[in-house]
């Protein structure tokens, strides 16, 4: 694996879904550094393409509400545990439970192990909210997946929340998450 700048150059293989993440990021004007690697299940196996990013790649959890009517991506850091209640409080929701991989395709466009938050570029009617704890904001950079699980990308975060947010008509919440 190697630390690569935009796109690749042989599209050839490529999901469209991962093709049209790069034709946003650069209509954008969006810069970013790129690895490819095997497919991605866990956070472990993400910690070997953090080392080669220069960045960790962000959890990414496809939430919703008890009824399966209000949906969310929450961006946390991968060292960081999941307490559905903790998040549940913060924004006023019945108790949050990870949605179903039929719903992540329905809203994302995406499946388990692909997901990130260029997902929401899928979401044009605005179904899920974006939760972003407030350590992901603090770093330079972040790490998400292009919508496939077999490329990751290092890209300024100042881009995606000035940027690419605004462009897909999205807007985030910033949620804090303890640590213990």
């Amino acid at each position: 694996m190697e630390l690569l700048t935009g796109r690749p150059e042989d599209l050839s293989g490529r999901l469209e879904r991962e093709i049209r993440t790069y034709d946003l990021l650069d209509s954008l004007g969006i810069t970013y550094q790129r690895t490819d690697h095997e497919a991605t299940d866990t956070m472990a196996e993400c910690n070997e393409i953090d080392a080669i990013l220069g960045v960790v790649i962000c959890k990414n959890l496809f939430l919703c509400n008890k009824q399966e009517t209000k949906f969310y991506l929450l961006m946390m850091p991968g060292d960081k545990p999941f307490k559905t209640k903790e998040v549940s409080h913060q924004i006023g929701s019945t108790r949050l439970s990870f949605a179903s991989p039929d719903n992540m395709l329905r809203y994302l466009g995406l499946e388990p192990g692909s997901v990130s938050i260029m997902g929401l570029m899928n979401d044009t009617a605005g179904q899920v909210g974006l939760l972003i704890d407030e350590d992901v904001l603090k770093d330079e950079y972040l790490g998400c997946h292009p919508c496939v699980n077999t490329s990751s990308l290092k890209i300024r975060t100042s881009d995606i929340i000035d940027k690419f947010l605004p462009a897909i008509k999205h807007e985030y919440r910033t949620v804090h998450l303890t640590s213990e």
